[in-house]
């Protein structure tokens, strides 16, 4: 049977068009049955700026490649080829599904689209589903009132539901040339496209564009209508052959004139030419340049779209949000720009871009950042890939002291967050405990691997860590001074207060994660150097491990009571579980 035609007031938009109600939230992604990932949905909680770590081969680039997809229903590029389906070949009961979820902060959609959640969001959720390679998918919606995927869907036609929800730009890790720079003079032509339609007339009048828009309307219709009595007999004629074959059936071309008007209007029709150079020399394309230079150009057409403030386009309709998908960024950059390009992607969420990452560096994620999500991709042992969330840090109970403190932390130690790539955690409060670990696992490379040391850099940061690291998850390990109760004057110790803190952070660790908490008494110097020192305290420690073996030995049994944490500490090391007993330890 022939659908019904479509009228204006059947359309449901994304948003609501009203500027004092934000736009709605793309939330979770869940992933299933698609090239490696298998019958047990990948779930990928989404935030403006989302980061996968995890090993090789696991299936990051996979949830990249389904995050693009889910973003262009309705178009070639939310078809799938037969190499993304599982084990490459078509199975009824394995068939590819996307869901994506969004938070919405009206009743645009329909009360039957949405669900209340537990933290009083209102949540929609679509899913997307091949049935066979080069077809697009079947979308559909979840009605809350009958509890079942309907046929139907909540936010109308494709071209109106991708219109709002973010643009995808995706660049793996490998593109050839020809790709990677198509992707960069896509970014650029897309920042001209807004700009076209930004641009205010004389006086501030209505926009040349939006005034040539109406124009085309105005001619589409006037053809239509001279043209109806032709639709007509179309119509007549196509229905009467369908007819012969199929009874009671009939045939409706409509022109949809007012469709997509934008479309039908390219001032940018020649292919965009992009080529780079010295100055006084030969400046060639930009496909043919090394990859450096190539990233380099991308991260530099990202900058300036970072630093583009963000405007409303002349009808006061949001300019489209953008969706970066970037495989590996830190491949080809050169060590000073790495830092540059992760403060590029910091940055972008603030013009209404969302960034998805895959990485294998730590100076990609930023712990001081609260508009982050930090989830670790495995592949089990039965071959299943899992996403776990193991740091979002607007679920944190974070301080503006936390938050000062990792963000001190990430300028002084870029490589900071290396513990959520795997591997034994120990937190330590200075420098002079990271040199003195450092040193033995220099001596003994073979005896301590994938051993990660955090560098505190004081007392307080412990507090801030130990939050991050009761998110994340991960069994870790814990040594401070205990200082003295009173400081020589006979005042009371500032660090005393904060074991007191550290305590309280560690005893909030995660149902099955394992905490062990140590304390030099009073100090790392006199506990286990025999001496205080006070002044070039890392280089006197190097000084005493390189040439008394008891020193060394000493240092070597803490290291392993930190990584074991059933084996039994040195002399004047205390694993303690309350202040009481800490305190009788300093006295």
């Amino acid at each position: 049977m022939a659908k019904p035609k479509a009228t204006a007031t059947e359309e449901v938009l994304l948003d609501s068009g009203n500027p004092a109600i934000n736009r709605p939230r793309l939330t979770k992604l869940i992933i299933k049955n698609f090239r490696a990932i298998g019958n047990k949905p990948v779930e990928i909680d989404l935030n403006d700026i989302v980061v996968l770590v995890g090993g090789n081969n696991v299936g990051k680039s996979t949830i990249l490649k389904a995050y693009e997809i889910a973003m262009c229903q309705g178009s070639s590029n939310g078809i799938l080829s037969i190499d993304d389906f599982p084990r490459g070949e078509v199975t009824l009961d394995e068939l590819p599904e996307i869901e994506i979820q969004t938070v919405v902060f009206d009743n645009a959609p329909g009360e039957e689209w949405i669900t209340v959640t537990d933290q009083g969001e209102r949540l929609v959720r679509e899913k997307f589903t091949w049935s066979e390679p080069g077809k697009p998918s079947k979308r559909q919606g979840w009605d809350s009132k009958k509890e079942i995927w309907s046929e139907k869907v909540p936010w109308g036609a494709p071209n109106v539901a991708n219109s709002r929800r973010p643009e995808p730009h995706r660049v793996d890790a490998f593109d050839d040339p020809a790709k990677q720079a198509e992707e960069i003079k896509k970014l650029l032509k897309k920042v001209l496209d807004d700009k076209v339609k930004q641009h205010k007339g004389f006086e501030d009048q209505e926009s040349v564009y939006n005034s040539l828009l109406k124009q085309v309307e105005t001619l589409q219709r006037a053809i239509v209508a001279e043209a109806e009595s032709e639709i007509k007999e179309i119509n007549h004629e196509l229905s009467r052959m369908i007819g012969q074959v199929f009874p009671n059936y009939k045939v409706d071309f409509d022109p949809r004139t007012t469709d997509g008007i934008d479309k039908t209007i390219s001032l940018f029709k020649g292919e965009a030419q992009l080529l780079m150079g010295p100055e006084d020399g030969y400046m060639s394309s930009i496909e043919k340049q090394g990859s450096g230079a190539r990233r380099t150009l991308l991260w530099s057409a990202l900058k300036y779209i970072s630093e583009t403030k963000s405007k409303k386009n002349d009808d006061g309709t949001p300019v489209r949000p953008h969706l970066l998908l970037l495989d590996e960024p830190e491949i080809c950059l050169h060590p000073n720009a790495i830092r540059e390009a992760c403060n590029v992607l910091y940055n972008l969420p603030n013009n209404h871009w969302q960034v998805m990452v895959t990485t294998h560096s730590p100076i990609f994620i930023d712990l001081s950042k609260d508009n982050t999500t930090i989830v670790k991709v495995e592949r089990k042992a039965d071959d299943s890939i899992v996403g776990t969330t193991v740091y979002r840090p607007d679920r944190l109970k974070l301080s503006p002291d936390d938050r000062l403190n990792l963000k001190l932390l990430n300028i002084f130690d870029p490589y900071v967050a290396e513990f959520f790539f795997g591997g034994k955690t120990i937190i330590v409060e200075g420098d002079t405990e990271f040199t003195a670990f450092k040193y033995v696992i220099q001596r003994k490379p073979e005896a301590y691997k994938d051993i990660h040391i955090i560098r505190a850099r004081g007392k307080a940061t412990i507090v801030s860590m130990t939050k991050v690291l009761n998110q994340f998850g991960a069994d870790y390990a814990i040594l401070h001074d205990a200082d003295s109760k009173l400081a020589s004057n006979g005042n009371a110790n500032p660090a005393w207060k904060i074991n007191e803190n550290i305590l309280n952070e560690v005893q909030l660790r995660p149902e099955g994660v394992k905490v062990r908490l140590l304390s030099s008494i009073t100090t790392f110097e006199a506990a286990y150097f025999d001496e205080e020192i006070k002044s070039e305290k890392p280089y006197n420690a190097l000084q005493q491990l390189s040439t008394n073996p008891v020193f060394f030995n000493r240092i070597e049994r803490l290291l392993l009571c930190l990584i074991d944490h059933a084996a039994s500490p040195p002399e004047k090391c205390m694993e303690w579980k309350s202040m009481e007993e800490l305190e009788i330890a300093c006295q």
